[in-house]
């Protein structure tokens, strides 16, 4: 796959790439790319965990999240396909 530019905000390029390779967001792997070079890649791993699964979230509770992030269209949106937004966003 060719190599992609990702601008001169991501540090670890080479997590971006693996990253977007994988099927993530760019907005995503620039965030776990950045989040690796400030600390290192093993920490990333070991973070969060100190909220309850999005499962077990109300729908208005996701709705909200989905605010904050700036998720489109989440008005209309199902419990499930807010799950699904949050969880790939």
């Amino acid at each position: 796959m060719p190599k992609r530019d990702p601008g001169p905000s991501v540090k670890d390029k080479e997590l971006y790439e693996k990253l977007r390779d994988d099927g993530n967001s760019k907005e995503k792997s620039a965030r776990i790319a950045n989040a690796a070079a400030n600390t290192s890649r093993k920490s990333v791993g070991r973070k969060g965990g100190k909220s309850p699964e999005y499962d077990d979230w109300t729908a208005e509770d996701l709705r909200k999240r989905a605010a904050e992030i700036g998720i489109e269209g989440r008005s209309k949106m199902r419990k499930g396909d807010l799950i699904k937004a949050l969880r790939n966003h």
